[in-house]
């Protein structure tokens, strides 16, 4: 068997950027919909509920096939597969864009997921085998490019277009893109013959893929409508945590036992991949629980619109992007990925107690320029030699089932960390607005005169005495409410932070040397 024989010269570049052009279409299009759900709400004639599903589609569909990824690689051939996956994807965006109701745009949605989900996760085992060993550390930071900048771009370009177009556009630029890439990939993309035999139809891991699409699937489902659905108050909710706990414990179950799981979580008895994909994990919760907060901040409390809080990320993104590889050129180089993940985790723990600090009706996004480029570069520097880390000593077949697994992981992070932080915020929400309207009484003499003033300006405006005070009434309870969402957003800030705290310690237990000379047990055709 010989050894793979990695590109060199331009091709190295060109899969480069054709897997990370790939990688950033699949993500920004898990984002760029958010802004536009109240335009599909008045021109498809849809409810917000009903709204809600055009998101939660994709992101069901991308955590159902991205753990399988690995395996359709191995049985169909990874570059069929991917460029497969690639003009899925692209006919599906056409396909959304022409939706004349609101479930025929769900049901498209979630198949651009299905071929979106694919080239997340296979674009990283292509970097990963189209680099040779001592340069995988810039490979794994061109993808991490592309999984840090994909849902950045996404609001900011979805902000561009509702402001200055309808919304089939958001879809139809994924098509010249999709094309480009499906030549590239179909071109330039190495297939490659892992050792493994194909199975017969006989042999599919049918059950097995099965108990995958019922228990992760359910489990996206309830972290991406757990909230808007009152949890528990909800059959549905409740119906789909009792078929998650099934399904994840068959899966689990049924991997371990049979000899061609679709998914092989038995690469998780290398220490690194299984201390890789749970760190994976927290830098995903981390990641998606901040791209979330940012803009419920920045547009709720400070009133900016989608494409201004777009920009506000715009700059530490770009950091983000422009550090990775120098991250990848130093773990290439034998910089122990420990103390680069140490780092990460100490500057996106200052930047959470920063912006605590910052949280205030006069914010502005002067103020919040530094505090989001130290985000920028802990990002950075969390995720690429995470990635690294968690690849160390895998070869073969091993190397998509991996990245597959660790994909989902990384999202099933993301999904949770949006639950948790939206549930938290509703609550301290809650919370605060009962203790403040606790000091709106006769007995106050800050608030009563705050509503005599209230109540005579609107006086003085030609209102009636009744209607002034009703109005001076609801304008003191948009106040507190301000207030309530202020004194949450630092508390949220303050949970978020002291979460990395108790992290960082885990971080220590991660190996200081990561190998980038195992030899690989595929041969490249």
């Amino acid at each position: 068997m010989e050894e793979i024989t990695y590109e060199t010269g331009y091709k190295k570049w060109i899969i480069a950027i054709t897997v990370v052009l790939c990688t950033l279409l699949e993500l920004i299009d898990t984002t760029v919909v958010n802004v536009a759900l109240n335009q599909l709400m008045g021109n498809l004639g849809a409810t917000l509920s009903e709204v809600s599903w055009v998101v939660a589609a994709y992101s069901i569909a991308n955590i159902i096939v991205v753990p399988m990824s690995g395996w359709f690689s191995i049985q169909f051939g990874r570059r069929k597969y991917f460029t497969g996956s690639v003009i899925l994807f692209t006919i599906a965006s056409f396909l959304c864009g022409n939706s004349t109701n609101i479930w025929e745009l769900i049901f498209f949605r979630f198949v651009q997921g299905i071929g979106g989900g694919a080239l997340m996760a296979t674009s990283q085992s292509i970097l990963y085998e189209t680099f040779p060993p001592n340069q995988r550390g810039i490979g794994q930071a061109l993808f991490g490019m592309g999984v840090i900048l994909g849902p950045t771009f996404g609001p900011t370009l979805g902000g561009y277009i509702i402001d200055n177009y309808d919304w089939p556009i958001i879809f139809y630029v994924n098509i010249p893109l999709g094309i480009a890439a499906t030549f590239l990939s179909y071109t330039f993309i190495k297939e490659i013959k892992y050792n493994v035999k194909k199975q017969a139809m006989s042999d599919v891991d049918w059950l097995g893929m099965f108990l995958l699409i019922l228990g992760i699937g359910s489990l996206q489902l309830v972290l991406e409508q757990g909230e808007s659905k009152d949890w528990f108050d909800s059959d549905l909710i409740t119906l789909g945590v009792v078929a998650a706990i099934v399904g994840v414990v068959g899966f689990i179950w049924r991997e371990l036992t049979y000899e061609y799981p679709i998914v092989n979580l038995r690469i998780m008895k290398n220490p690194n991949t299984a201390f890789g994909t749970f760190l994976t994990f927290i830098v995903g919760f981390g990641l998606f629980a901040m791209v979330f907060t940012i803009p419920v901040f920045a547009q709720g409390t400070l009133g900016y619109t989608a494409l201004q809080t777009g920009k506000l990320f715009m700059p530490g993104a770009l950091l983000t992007g422009f550090s990775m590889p120098i991250i990848g050129a130093l773990i290439s180089k034998g910089t122990p990925p420990k103390y680069l993940s140490m780092a990460g985790f100490s500057f996106t723990i200052i930047f959470l107690l920063w912006m605590m600090q910052l949280v205030t009706p006069t914010t502005s996004d002067s103020d919040m320029f530094y505090p989001l480029m130290f985000r920028g570069l802990g990002l950075g520097l969390c995720m690429i030699p995470i990635m690294t880390y968690s690849m160390t000593g895998l070869s073969g077949a091993e190397i998509p089932q991996a990245t597959g697994f660790t994909s989902m992981m990384r999202q099933l992070g993301g999904a949770l960390g949006v639950a948790v932080v939206s549930s938290f915020l509703t609550n301290r929400v809650q919370i605060h607005r009962g203790d403040l309207a606790g000091y709106i009484t006769a007995s106050n003499p800050l608030a009563t005169e705050r509503i005599m003033a209230y109540t005579q300006n609107f006086k003085a405006k030609g209102f009636s005495p009744e209607i002034a005070q009703q109005k001076a009434y609801k304008i003191m309870d948009m106040v507190m409410m301000k207030q309530a969402y202020l004194l949450s957003f630092k508390d949220l800030f303050l949970f978020v932070s002291i979460f990395f705290i108790l992290c960082l310690p885990l971080i220590l237990f991660m190996k200081n040397n990561v190998t980038t000379n195992a030899k690989p047990v595929t041969d490249a055709h």
